[in-house]
């Protein structure tokens, strides 16, 4: 990924907009970007040794077969 990849973009789609209202709103957008990436952690999921010895939960039973295969 390159620089420009990762470089936020903001459009502005409606209006006429003075340079120093654009420069307001940038500021207040780029703050609040830095603010929440800033603490924006994901915890990394912790899987205990039971989780990872189990066998995988088996499917539900049938209840339209009859036993055996018999139906009479």
């Amino acid at each position: 990924m390159s620089e420009a990849d990762e470089t936020p973009r903001m459009e502005i789609v409606r209006g006429n907009p003075t340079e120093e209202e654009l420069a307001a709103l940038m500021a207040v957008v780029a703050e609040a970007y830095s603010h929440e990436s800033a603490e924006a952690v994901a915890e990394v999921p912790r899987v205990s040794a039971w989780q990872l010895t189990r066998r995988g939960i088996r499917r539900p039973l049938r209840r339209d077969i009859p036993w055996g295969r018999y139906s009479g």
